[in-house]
């Protein structure tokens, strides 16, 4: 008899426990749940905030990529040996290898992810030097006229205009009104601001890279020397100092030490 009253309670009893075990590992399976679930919140937030990095990494690239296309067309004419020593080199770094990763977890996929997102933030750090430099080339590539005007001698043989015989023109000249402005054809380094023999009033650009233009003939100097200028800006004015027989500019280019025809680099041309 007692047996039969006996068995309902351990039943009754038993059936607590294991009632009472299932919900300790419910709770404790939810509570690691939720920990996982909050891992992954804060993996994803992460890898969100890199993508939205990266996507406005790329867009501030596509902006600083353009280049001015008579600065480009100029910059592509100059010495293969001036355009290697601005760009420099970047060594290109591969993803795919990382993809053959095991990724047999989401934490596994979410670390491949965010190593994947990390080398290409580092390829786009190279990518963004390498755009800086073609941008920097680009604004110190003579790419425009430094005054308007008629070409009244060209750069390379010539008959000298006082003594009519043979003579090599290092550059050339723009005839143009007495007083008009000339400007920069590109950022750079006022070098020399001064008179300076058959060159008369003469200002000097250095522009970095190995690029340096000259001014002659000026009739007023705007610059001094040391004084950064920006493409377009007022360096002079146009004059008849020196050896000169009117008014006009005497412009040079001298890249790497070596005169060169100012023509290869107006823009247009």
């Amino acid at each position: 008899m007692v047996s039969v009253f006996i068995l309902p309670i351990l039943i009754g009893m038993g059936a607590r426990w294991s009632a009472r075990a299932e919900i300790q590992a419910l709770t404790a399976s939810n509570i690691g749940l939720t920990i996982e679930n909050n891992s992954y919140h804060d993996a994803t937030g992460q890898l969100s905030s890199q993508i939205s990095a990266l996507q406005d990494a790329v867009d501030d690239l596509g902006v600083r990529a353009a280049v001015d296309p008579a600065a480009s067309r100029a910059m592509e004419k100059l010495p293969s040996a001036v355009r290697s020593r601005a760009m420099g080199g970047g060594a290109a770094v591969a993803v795919a290898p990382m993809l053959g990763s095991a990724l047999t977890t989401p934490d596994a996929a979410f670390g491949v992810l965010r190593d994947i997102l990390g080398v290409i933030e580092n390829r786009l750090d190279s990518v963004r030097t390498g755009v800086e430099r073609r941008q920097a080339l680009a604004s110190a590539t003579p790419s425009m006229w430094p005054v308007t005007g008629w070409l009244t001698s060209s750069f390379g043989d010539r008959r000298d205009p006082f003594t009519g015989g043979a003579d090599f023109h290092p550059g050339l000249d723009i005839s143009a009104p007495y007083g008009q402005p000339v400007l920069a054809p590109a950022d750079g380094t006022i070098a020399t601001a001064g008179a300076t023999g058959s060159y008369g009033n003469l200002v000097a650009i250095d522009h970095g890279f190995g690029i340096l233009t000259k001014y002659g003939h000026l009739s007023r100097i705007a610059v001094e020397a040391g004084q950064q200028v920006s493409r377009g800006d007022v360096i002079g004015y146009v004059g008849s100092t020196g050896r000169s027989t009117s008014a006009h500019l005497h412009y040079e280019i001298w890249i790497n030490g070596r005169l060169t025809n100012p023509m290869r680099l107006l823009a247009g041309r």
